[in-house]
């Protein structure tokens, strides 16, 4: 009867994954690529991508979709036996390598742009002087370098056509997969994560120091040039604090989501490496390969949500500057 009705789980359990993988992969992939492709024609707009933070996130979009591409395509195709990266090893090794990548660089842009932030906001003049787009486009190229140095044992730890990991395409040996995993879940999550939630405190710090130096202040303007001089510069100020205002809440959510979307498989990869030499069940195997593949899709999920986040929380400037977008296309299709 046990037997029996291990089957019939392990039968169901591998259904749904294949399920899983064939139309919640297509949907995230859908849902992704549209969105991280918005994003990007919107905050390449001259009005966001002058601004550091910006720019930082219009890069980790295109990273995003990158990510998006070498992730899901692979799923979706092997729900239908279809995934060459399963069978052939050169397809297996860049695959992994691009997706790996392609995260990591994402997610410490997320991460640069809370430092940016953090500068941004400080009471210190000389910290805000730092917070420029030059300094966030050589950060980011070094970024991109070392991240390609980390993640190159991809190439050598990943082989195809593997039968005892959760997927075929999978780290080779026992050494491999603690590389892999530690560096996936330190390097790619939990760092930039930790750093993210550092810099948030000290960004929170910065505001309420800003709004305790605050003072009203009397100024008494004379001639009527002065008084509208003294409007503009108040207007811009007022403009420039409520977009900084809007990027940290952008920032701030998106934090939130790597956390809860990232961090899963971070320590479900790890479990898998230090427990593969442990004799398991058929119905174990299938349970944690169910639970891989969930995980595996909601990583994916992450990287197809800014354009969302950015759309619900960024307030009026991203809205504004999606509508433009809209409208100049409307009008180009009309021509």
């Amino acid at each position: 009867m046990s037997s029996s009705s291990d089957a019939n789980i392990i039968t169901l359990l591998n259904n749904t994954t294949n399920q899983l993988n064939r139309y919640l992969a297509i949907s995230i992939f859908l849902f992704g690529i549209i969105g991280n492709a918005l994003n990007t024609l919107v905050l390449s707009q001259r009005a966001l991508r002058l601004n550091p933070c910006s720019w930082l996130f219009l890069v980790s979009s295109i990273a995003y979709s990158i990510s998006i591409i070498s992730g899901l395509v692979p799923r979706f195709l092997s729900s239908w036996n279809a995934d060459l990266t399963n069978t052939y090893p050169i397809l297996c090794k860049l695959r992994i390598f691009i997706f790996f990548n392609s995260l990591t660089i994402a997610f410490w842009l997320i991460m640069l742009a809370t430092i940016d932030r953090w500068l941004s906001s400080s009471i210190n003049a000389n910290h805000r002087q730092k917070s420029t787009l030059k300094n966030a486009q050589h950060c980011m190229i070094c970024i991109m370098i070392v991240s390609t140095m980390i993640q190159i044992q991809q190439l050598v730890c990943f082989e195809a056509n593997l039968t005892n990991a959760p997927i075929k395409c999978y780290t080779k040996t026992v050494a491999c997969s603690i590389l892999s995993d530690m560096t996936f879940a330190l390097i790619t999550v939990l760092i930039p994560l930790l750093l993210m939630f550092i810099f948030g405190l000290l960004i929170i710090s910065n505001v309420r120091q800003t709004q305790a130096r605050l003072r009203p202040v009397n100024m008494s303007v004379d001639s009527n040039e002065g008084h509208n001089s003294t409007t503009i510069g108040i207007g811009r100020q007022n403009q420039q604090k409520k977009r900084d205002r809007q990027l940290l809440k952008m920032l701030f959510v998106q934090i939130l989501v790597i956390l809860a979307l990232t961090f899963p498989l971070a320590l479900s990869k790890l479990y898998t490496t230090f427990t593969r030499n442990t004799y398991k069940s058929p119905l174990r195997n299938t349970i944690e390969n169910f639970i891989f593949n969930l995980l595996l899709n909601l990583v994916n999920a992450a990287s197809g949500m800014p354009f969302y986040i950015y759309t619900l929380t960024g307030g009026s400037i991203f809205r504004k500057a999606l509508y433009d977008l809209v409208k100049s296309l409307r009008e180009k299709m009309r021509w």
